[in-house]
């Protein structure tokens, strides 16, 4: 089994910043793309950014310029930073994973969720 924790999310200004972190552990013998995906209330999840292990990163348009996502593979952890937030970007962040739990055996994780909030 494999758990995703995230951290990081809260209450901020627009214009303001935040930093995600996600933390997978358990029995992972290798993660491919992480990335970080969004909920906001009556919408459906939608993608945030994603980032491969050798760091090639794909971002949604409505972020592009003020997101960064970023890894540490040693500690299978991703980060979002966020920054120039705007009240829009309000939502429940949750990290995903693309992970093998063996050599055979491939699965997508996702965290918990976090919710970022942002006032006008």
């Amino acid at each position: 089994q494999v758990q995703l924790v995230e951290s990081g999310g809260g209450l901020v200004q627009a214009g303001g910043s935040l930093r995600l972190s996600c933390a997978a552990s358990g029995s992972i013998f290798s993660i491919n793309a992480m990335g970080w995906y969004r909920q906001a209330p009556g919408k459906q999840r939608e993608l945030v950014a994603t980032i491969t292990t050798v760091g090639r990163t794909n971002y949604a348009d409505s972020v592009k310029g003020r997101f960064t996502i970023s890894r540490d593979n040693a500690k299978n952890t991703v980060y979002l930073q966020m920054n120039s937030l705007k009240p829009e970007d309000t939502a429940v962040y949750y990290c995903n994973a693309d992970t093998y739990i063996s050599i055979w055996d491939r699965k997508d994780y996702w965290g918990q969720g976090t919710q970022v909030t942002v006032s006008s």
